[in-house]
């Protein structure tokens, strides 16, 4: 127990003090705040440009739809530059009128213009011209406004009062999803999913990067001949136990400083855009009780165990970096496989896959955590998950441990598939 206990200091204290260690832990929370910051600065950025009603609208729809857009848009007398002026046009003067309008837009007295064809009411459809139809946020802002006066129009002619048709037109209804646990309200669906999907991309994330960190340590001890001189002091088991250990407390170490840093960045994402005249809306985390903290925590060690002592066996197979890029493919394709999954989860978390994914080992891991935040597993699920998910990494650690044995003191010669299995099945 001594020497498993130098073996797990020696992996975390070697890998905590170096400077790639405090690079990653910086990097996590810095991605994140770009992430939560910069969206929201770039969308206040991008706004509708102030001048965008500056435009002609040529109307053939012999209605009061161009005078509606208009003013919806900030029309004003005509000699005002900066507002949409209205101009209406038969449908044999409109492409007389167009040609105008392309004249005084490389005039640059106007910025562009609205035409609103003759069938517009029947066909539903506009057309725009301009020197800014590649901003995204204009086009969008012209085409609510017409959209909108669209409808009143038509709700117009289906004999509704003026002022009715319009008030309709203007409706918009904003539906609020909030997530029932059975210890009450478990804060809005929406911020659920996106904390479940950050979950379950953090989980995989941080199990391939440790335990190719795992892979790598097996494969500099076997190149560097260092293994011959530990195994005669420390037994495999208590060498392979002590590496993933270690390893697996950076990751811990490492997941509950971004989970701080990032709680931290939520909280002061709005007041800190207030400064710079973004105002958004604050955040809300979704209600995380201890008991679903704790069983993230024991998921994500299960499920690094597992695959650490895989990327552990695949070090101890191979001789050359070259031949662990290979070897270690098909333990990759099980972690990305798992990945592909997770958005068909998300919508569908009750779904017999979803079930059948956070229950089967090899995948819960990933996919359990990832029920778990967006709705409340029954317990029988979570005990089936949690107690294969312990079997089948205890397996893994034991039959990678014989691998480990054999195989850390080979040099130069790559073991077959023959082999690797006559080491698992060897007694003693």
């Amino acid at each position: 127990m001594h020497r498993f206990g130098v073996v797990f200091l020696r992996e975390y204290l070697e890998r905590v003090r170096t400077k790639w260690f405090l690079v990653a832990t910086v990097f996590g929370p810095l991605l994140l705040g770009l992430l939560l910051f910069l969206p929201a600065y770039m969308a206040a950025r991008t706004a509708a440009s102030a001048d965008v009603a500056r435009i002609w609208i040529l109307d053939a729809t012999d209605s009061e739809l161009g005078g509606a857009v208009a003013a919806a848009l900030g029309g004003g007398p005509l000699g005002d530059s900066a507002a949409a002026r209205w101009v209406r046009v038969s449908a044999a003067g409109l492409a007389e009128a167009e040609s105008s309008a392309v004249a005084a837009v490389r005039r640059k007295e106007i910025k562009g213009f609205l035409v609103l064809e003759p069938d517009l009411l029947q066909q539903g459809r506009a057309r725009y011209e301009g020197v800014n139809a590649t901003a995204i946020a204009d086009m969008s802002r012209i085409e609510s406004v017409v959209t909108r006066e669209y409808l009143a129009v038509r709700l117009r002619e289906a004999g509704l009062d003026d002022m009715y048709a319009r008030q309709l037109a203007r409706l918009r209804l904003r539906l609020d999803a909030e997530r029932l646990t059975p210890g009450g309200r478990g804060g809005k669906g929406a911020v659920n999913v996106i904390f479940g999907f950050a979950v379950g991309l953090l989980l995989y994330m941080t199990i391939v990067f440790f335990g190719q960190s795992v892979l790598r340590g097996v494969m500099e001890e076997k190149q560097s001949r260092v293994a011959e001189i530990v195994v005669s002091s420390v037994r495999p088991g208590a060498l392979l136990a002590g590496k993933v250990l270690g390893v697996g407390a950076v990751g811990l170490t490492q997941l509950a400083i971004w989970i701080a840093t990032g709680a931290a960045l939520v909280q002061l994402r709005a007041p800190i855009l207030g400064r710079f005249g973004v105002q958004v809306t604050p955040l809300q985390m979704p209600a995380i009780s201890t008991e679903l903290l704790s069983l993230l925590l024991v998921f994500f060690f299960l499920g690094y165990i597992l695959y650490s002592a895989l990327f552990a066996a695949v070090g101890a197979m191979v001789t050359t970096e070259q031949e662990a890029q290979q070897a270690q493919i098909p333990v990759l394709l099980l972690l990305v496989g798992t990945v592909m999954f997770l958005q068909p989860v998300l919508m569908a978390p009750e779904s017999g896959m979803a079930i059948a994914l956070s229950l089967v080992p090899l995948s819960a891991p990933i996919m359990m955590p990832l029920r778990m935040t967006t709705l409340s597993v029954p317990y029988w699920q979570l005990g089936v998950s949690l107690l294969g998910l312990g079997l089948t990494s205890a397996l893994a650690v034991f039959l990678a441990g014989r691998i480990y044995r054999t195989g850390l003191l080979m040099y130069g010669k790559r073991a077959s598939l023959r082999e690797v299995v006559r080491w698992m099945l060897r007694s003693g």
